[in-house]
């Protein structure tokens, strides 16, 4: 079974106080500030940017948070348009793209411009721990198994599954892709996959859904920088017995 290389032992480490999962961010820096202020590892499961009023300020935080290693983020799709707009890639029109520009290019973030590019090239898209698997769009069997690809690379099946979810053949009335959870029927039994990208809850709390083959997903994406607000989970220090990570 693949389990990230990059967990050295400073951060395997940290891991040993318990986790902090952290849903999609949008720019909420104020939110997110509170997120961070514990002593667990926080894995935060992508999408750090647009929308929110200060997308610049919460990539400086990730970016400290990392610095002293008691965290990492995932790629999110909307991280991976903003890494191939600092690359220079041609883009469709994108108002909150636009606007999380706006803000990196403000001399005040330019220590952001500094470090935002690289932070986002190395973004792993999934990572497995023991019976964990975080992401942010979308599970398949085949994460288990296979390292995740360059963030800002070629999209393979596995990193769109990463990024963008499981699709229909059908557009929305918002002129987004139709999305479904056919995935989550297969996430093998005693695994938890934690992901974010979809606003699934009803009630501002994290949503569980079982799984047909006896796994489960849980969504914890709560509307943080489009009119909601972010939310987390911790996981007790013992989450290393208890999933069979090698941590």
């Amino acid at each position: 079974m693949h389990t990230s290389l990059f967990l050295d032992e400073n951060v395997k480490a940290a891991m040993r106080k318990g986790l902090r999962i952290v849903g999609d961010v949008h720019g909420d820096l104020q939110a997110f500030r509170h997120a961070v202020a514990t002593d667990r590892f926080i894995i935060q499961l992508g999408d750090l940017v647009d929308y929110g009023p200060d997308s610049a300020g919460v990539l400086r935080l990730m970016h400290d948070v990392m610095r002293e290693g008691r965290g990492l983020f995932l790629i999110g799709n909307h991280d991976r348009k903003l890494g191939r707009a600092l690359l220079g890639k041609k883009l469709r029109p994108d108002p909150p793209l636009e606007a999380t520009m706006a803000q990196l290019n403000q001399p005040e973030n330019a220590d952001v411009l500094e470090f935002a590019l690289d932070m986002l090239e190395t973004a792993p898209a999934w990572l497995v721990l023991g019976r964990m698997l975080f992401v942010h769009g979308a599970f398949d069997v085949r994460m288990l198994m296979e390292p995740p690809p360059p963030a800002l690379g070629r999209v393979t099946f596995l990193l769109s599954r990463a990024l963008f979810g499981e699709t229909t053949s059908r557009v929305q009335k918002d002129g987004f892709p139709e999305r479904c959870l056919n995935w989550v029927n297969h996430i093998p039994t005693g695994y938890t996959v934690y992901c974010g990208h979809d606003q699934r809850s009803t009630n501002g709390c994290p949503l569980t859904i079982p799984g047909r083959a006896g796994g489960q997903a849980i969504f914890t994406d709560t509307g943080a920088g489009k009119g909601g607000h972010l939310a987390w989970l911790d996981v007790p220090a013992n989450f290393m017995e208890d999933s069979g990570s090698a941590v």
